[in-house]
């Protein structure tokens, strides 16, 4: 076996997942599977290495396997341009998803308010809330 060459679990704690994530990369064919020699065991590298901790850091940003897929495919002149605009938009929903954390820690912020006013023996307003839709 080459210095380099890892062996699947190797492979998987190089980037802190677990071996079945690395399966699952293999099966979304966002990873290679190396052919396994006759009576061995498949030998990754460097690469797959790189590849891997590409995913897991994509993955961190926010970008769901598809877009990942996409990413990786990305080459030639115009793979900065493709790559900006896909960042601007993954920016555009992380700016929605603030919008709406920020609604809901106003709204939490409101039911804590209430709850501590209620007097003893009412009912909740946060369970009010819950049961009934507005």
């Amino acid at each position: 076996m080459a210095a380099s060459a890892l062996t699947i679990s190797k492979l998987a704690a190089s980037a802190g997942v677990n071996v079945e994530t690395v399966r699952y990369y293999q099966r979304r064919q966002l990873l290679p599977e190396p052919q396994r020699p006759l009576g061995g065991f498949r030998h990754y590298g460097p690469a797959d290495v790189t590849r891997l901790q590409f995913i897991r850091r994509a993955q961190a940003m926010g970008f769901a396997l598809d877009e990942i897929a996409g990413l990786l495919e990305l080459k030639g002149k115009r793979a900065c341009e493709q790559t900006r605009q896909l960042t601007e938009l993954k920016l555009a929903d992380v700016r929605q998803r603030l919008d709406a954390l920020h609604r809901l820690e106003g709204d939490l912020m409101n039911l804590i308010a209430e709850c501590s006013q209620a007097p003893a023996g009412k009912s909740c307003p946060t369970l009010d809330r819950l049961e009934h839709a507005e």
